[in-house]
C-alpha cells in the first residue's frame, strides 16, 4: 500500500483529490470544516517537501455549473485552515487550470472548480480523467467519502500515474481503521449497529458476523427482530417483510458463537415528537398508540456492561432518535460507554452518516479512537467490498 511516506515531493505537484463536499449556509459560509480539517496533513506534508498542490474536489449536485456550487466560496476557509495563500482556477480542465498548474511553484497551492461542473466527472469518463492527469507528477487520493464511486477523479485518473499514486494520510488512516475492527481486532470485538432499517445493514451484518463476537442492535432495527420473536411493538417502526431475514440472522450468529444484544426495554412515547408522553416499557410489550424512541435504562446497563468487556468495538448508528433532546439518552450514554473503554484501552471506530453526527453534537469527536469521514464508503468497506477508490491506487 503506497503511501505519502513513499515519495519525495521536492519540486513536485501533487494532483490531490480530496473530499471538500462541506456543508454551507445561506451566505456560503462553511458551517462544518471537518472535511477540510481532515485534508491538512496530506496537504502539509507535501508543501514541507518542497512541492505543490493541485486540489480537485467536488462540492454538493449541481447540475451543469451552478455558481452556488462553486468551490470559490470554500477558498478563504481553506486559507485559514492550511495558513497558505490558494489559487484558483475556474475549470478544472483546459487552458486556464494548465497553464496555472505549470505556473504552480513550490509551497503552492491551486484549487480546481467544482469537478461535477462536468458530467464526465460522474461517468468516469477517460479523456476527462487523462485532462485532470496533465496537472500533477504524482496522483494522490485522499478522498475517502469518494472512494466508492468509480468517478474520473477518483478511480480513472489513477490509470495515468502507474508508479507515481498513494494514498493520502486521511485516506491510509481509514483503511487502516476498518482493518483493525475487520481483520487484527483485538478480542473481543464488538459491533454496535443502530439506524431505523435492518435493509439498509443486512449484507454489513452479514459480512461481519465472521469478525465479530458481539453485536449490539439499536435504533429502529430494534423493533423487526423483537416482532420477529413474537414481541408486540406497538406503532414502532418496522419492517414485516424484513422479520424472516431477522430471525435468520439470530441463527447465523448463534451458530458462529456471536452473542446478540437487543434491547430489553425502551422509552416509548405517544407521538413522534419532542414534546410526547413518554414511558419506559418492556421492549416486548410497546402498547398500541405508542413507539419506541430511544433504548431504555435496563438495556443502556447491560449494553455498558458489554462495551467495556470489548477491546475492539465499531459504532454505525445511534441507538434512538438522538435529533430529539427527549430520544437522546441512549445515544449519549453509548457515546460514554464507548470514550470510558478507549480510555482504558480498546480501540473505538465510529462511522456512518448519523452516528458520526451524534458523536460530533455530543462531544465524543475526541474520546473514540478514530472517526471515519466517509458515510457511504464506510458501508461499503464494513459489507467487504473493495472501493474502487481504493482498488486503482492498489492496482
Amino acid at each position: 500500500m503506497k503511501t505519502l511516506n513513499d515519495f519525495n515531493f521536492q519540486d513536485k505537484k501533487a494532483l490531490i483529490r480530496v473530499d471538500f463536499n462541506v456543508p454551507l449556509n445561506d451566505n456560503f459560509e462553511v458551517t462544518d470544516a471537518t472535511r477540510i480539517v481532515s485534508a491538512k496533513p496530506t496537504i502539509i506534508k507535501i508543501l514541507e517537501d518542497g512541492g505543490s498542490c493541485v486540489l480537485m474536489s467536488h462540492l454538493g449536485r449541481p447540475k451543469g455549473v451552478q455558481e452556488e456550487f462553486s468551490l470559490r466560496h470554500i477558498i478563504d476557509k481553506i486559507e485559514d485552515i492550511i495558513g497558505v495563500d490558494v489559487k484558483f482556477a475556474s475549470n478544472c480542465v483546459g487552458p486556464e487550470a494548465e497553464e496555472k498548474a505549470v505556473a504552480l511553484q513550490s509551497g503552492e497551492i491551486l484549487l480546481l472548480e467544482n469537478l461535477r461542473f462536468h458530467e464526465e466527472e460522474k461517468q468516469g469518463n477517460k479523456d476527462f480523467a487523462e485532462q485532470l492527469s496533465k496537472l500533477g507528477d504524482i496522483y494522490v487520493n485522499d478522498a475517502f467519502g469518494t472512494a466508492h464511486r468509480a468517478h474520473a477523479s477518483t478511480t480513472i485518473v489513477a490509470e495515468f500515474f502507474p508508479e507515481n499514486k498513494c494514498f493520502g494520510s486521511l485516506l491510509a488512516k481509514e483503511i487502516e481503521s476498518i482493518k483493525k475492527v475487520m481483520e487484527d481486532g483485538e478480542k473481543p470485538v464488538l459491533a454496535i449497529l443502530g439506524g431505523a432499517k435492518v435493509s439498509s445493514k443486512i449484507t454489513v451484518i452479514e459480512n461481519i458476523l465472521d469478525k465479530v463476537d458481539h453485536l449490539i442492535i439499536g435504533g429502529g432495527m430494534t423493533f423487526t427482530f423483537v416482532k420477529a420473536q413474537g414481541g408486540r411493538v406497538g406503532d414502532s417502526i418496522c419492517e414485516d417483510d424484513k422479520m424472516e431475514l431477522a430471525l435468520d440472522i439470530l441463527k447465523q450468529a448463534e451458530a458462529k458463537g456471536v452473542k446478540i444484544h437487543l434491547p430489553v426495554d425502551v422509552i416509548a412515547a405517544d407521538a413522534f415528537s419532542n414534546d410526547a408522553n413518554t414511558q419506559v416499557v418492556d421492549v416486548k410489550h410497546i402498547p398500541d398508540g405508542w413507539q419506541g424512541l430511544d433504548a431504555g435504562p435496563k438495556s443502556l446497563e447491560i449494553f455498558d456492561k458489554v462495551v467495556n468487556e470489548c477491546k475492539t468495538i465499531l459504532w454505525n448508528g445511534p441507538l434512538g432518535v438522538f435529533e430529539m433532546e427527549s430520544f437522546a439518552k441512549g445515544t449519549i450514554a453509548l457515546g460514554d460507554s464507548i470514550a470510558n473503554s478507549t480510555k482504558n484501552g480498546a480501540f473505538s471506530l465510529v462511522g456512518g452518516g448519523d452516528s458520526v453526527a451524534a458523536v460530533k453534537q455530543f462531544g465524543f469527536e475526541n474520546k473514540v479512537s478514530y472517526v471515519s469521514t466517509g458515510g457511504g464508503a464506510m458501508l461499503e468497506s464494513l459489507e467487504g467490498k473493495t472501493l474502487p477508490g481504493i482498488a486503482a491506487i492498489l492496482g
